[in-house]
């Protein structure tokens, strides 16, 4: 088991630590839950899907890297699928505010990348920030999207966005979830095609400048992020941040990246290069390259 999650383990029930036992083994345990193994801690439980949602909150927040607030948020994306993945808030020293991922986002991202379709709610720790409303309105889901909080009854999206400006508001057709694929070609070695496939798969309806970022771990372990804009602009997550979360989520750290590939157009109308050099420099990696997208 990693030991961010000893803590919080130690304070779950007796039952649910048993059925997690074997499932959270694996020292790089990739923060997710299948929908047999949802069924299988219910069934041990004998907890209900938001009950357990709540139990297992404690161990997302426990993924939090929250070295500048000191304040750990977690959230869990439920899936369609059935799938649960974890989130939690991602806070890198040395970089800018900026680059700060929040629980939701980590959790919602985090589903995206592993080709998750849609979700049916999202179940946090803390409330939402305004900041993640907005993020969550961009989803395909809508303002239908579920959100769960301890000692609360389910409140929809709309309930806490109201009077929402969203994607449908611009007449955006392709939302966040659905599949996307911009088409531009593969070529060079497996993280150049991986940071090309992650630019593929982004969602840049209001700049049309896609973008993705691949990082190779030492152990040749690839994390990609696909850059997610948004209608209100501000809550757009950059690639970088969502493979750094699915490496962070995944129990790697920071050190362990060596090499990061960008992949973006050369004329597109926003450029990562500098800013996610920066950041990558900031976490110690210099192993930094581009490719460019035609």
């Amino acid at each position: 088991m990693h030991p961010r999650f000893h803590a919080a383990y130690a304070q779950l029930a007796e039952n649910l630590q048993s059925a997690l036992a074997p499932v959270l083994a694996d020292a790089h345990f990739p923060a997710l839950l299948t929908a047999e193994q949802v069924t299988t801690l219910k069934t041990a439980t004998g907890l209900d899907e938001d009950a357990l949602a709540f139990a297992l909150l404690p161990l997302a927040a426990a993924c939090a890297r929250a070295d500048l607030s000191h304040f750990n948020v977690g959230a869990i994306a439920r899936g369609v699928s059935g799938t649960w993945y974890f989130g939690a808030n991602m806070e890198f020293l040395g970089a800018t505010m900026q680059q700060t991922v929040h629980a939701e986002q980590s959790a919602i991202s985090h589903a995206w990348l592993r080709g998750e379709k849609a979700l049916s709610a999202v179940t946090v720790n803390y409330t939402p920030c305004g900041h993640c409303r907005q993020f969550m309105n961009e989803l395909n889901s809508g303002l239908e999207l579920r959100i769960n909080l301890p000692g609360r009854e389910p409140h929809t999206l709309g309930d806490y966005l109201p009077d929402a400006f969203g994607p449908r508001d611009l007449e955006i057709k392709t939302l966040l979830m659905d599949a996307q694929d911009h088409g531009f070609a593969l070529s060079g070695d497996a993280l150049s095609e991986a940071a090309i496939t992650a630019a593929n798969k982004s969602h840049t309806p209001y700049s049309h400048s896609p973008s993705g970022v691949a990082l190779q771990c030492r152990d040749g372990r690839i994390f990609i992020g696909s850059y997610a804009e948004n209608a209100a602009f501000n809550p757009t997550l950059p690639p970088l941040q969502g493979a750094l979360n699915l490496l962070s989520l995944n129990g790697y750290d920071y050190p362990d990246i060596q090499r990061a590939i960008l992949a973006e157009k050369a004329d597109a109308p926003l450029i990562q290069w500098d800013a996610t050099a920066a950041t990558l420099k900031a976490l110690g990696c210099t192993n930094i390259d581009r490719v460019l997208l035609a």
